[in-house]
């Protein structure tokens, strides 16, 4: 890599897989051709599937060195935590040159989806094109029952800092503390702060506390801005009175 040349995401995809996939490597080059040549759906789909069988589900094996290249290449991207058959199909998809709109292929192998594919079809949001066309499938998959699916989404993930508007944003954080998932590797959980949010968040603590409850200190992190907006102020001063929270917290 030249010394002020950024990768593109694929490229770095592709190096990553590619090193770790040992006699499989060939089978990913052959494909990858395939199917940046005018392959078929079905094409896709068999490669997709095959992925792991041939890959394996190890996780990607990043250096510090690749893990800013990601950042280079996608700001905000953080593919740590990848399995090697995952980035292997996130990269198919980034290769694929299909005849219909991107959106509309990502539906179709969403609904045939199992778990694991579900966590890497949205681990790749960032990454592909037309990201205004996924408004409907990312929706799909914040109102997803399974945990990991949501969290492929709302954690390491730019693609919601970057493209949700705030009633968008504000609900996957509500939706992140009613089902227990962490706050803190929400990318932009402090840039995305507002006051609409800490309103919503102050009444869920309140909510928690009333219940004898717990309650993440890092639901804090996006009401530390707000601490004295008028409409939230006089009841954080009250938690503070009762023992609730914190000064420290909030500032």
């Amino acid at each position: 890599m030249g010394e002020n040349l950024v990768e593109k995401p694929d490229s770095l995809l592709e190096a990553w897989v590619t090193a770790q996939s040992g006699d499989a490597a060939p089978w990913i080059r052959e494909q990858l051709e395939i199917l940046s040549k005018g392959a078929k759906e079905r094409d896709l789909h068999i490669f997709l599937g095959l992925a792991p069988r041939r890959l394996g589900k190890a996780d990607l094996r990043l250096s510090d060195a690749d893990k800013s290249a990601a950042d280079s290449a996608r700001p905000g991207w953080q593919p740590e935590g990848w399995s090697i058959d995952g980035a292997a199909r996130v990269l198919g998809l980034l290769r694929f040159r299909g005849t219909r709109p991107f959106a509309e292929t990502f539906k179709d192998l969403r609904r045939t989806a199992d778990a694991a594919e579900l966590v890497a079809l949205y681990r790749g949001l960032p990454l592909y094109p037309e990201p205004a066309s996924m408004d409907f499938e990312v929706g799909e998959g914040l109102r997803s029952n399974l945990k990991p699916v949501f969290e492929a989404i709302a954690h390491r993930n730019p693609y919601p800092r970057d493209s949700f508007d705030e009633h968008r944003w504000n609900h996957m954080i509500l939706k992140a503390l009613f089902i227990g998932s962490q706050l803190v590797p929400i990318t932009g959980l402090g840039e995305r702060a507002n006051p609409e949010l800490a309103r919503i968040l102050v009444d869920y603590a309140r909510e928690r506390w009333a219940a004898g409850r717990p309650l993440p200190p890092e639901i804090w992190i996006p009401v530390k801005p707000f601490r004295r907006d008028p409409a939230i102020a006089g009841q954080l001063d009250q938690a503070i009175a009762e023992g609730h929270v914190t000064e420290e917290a909030l500032t």
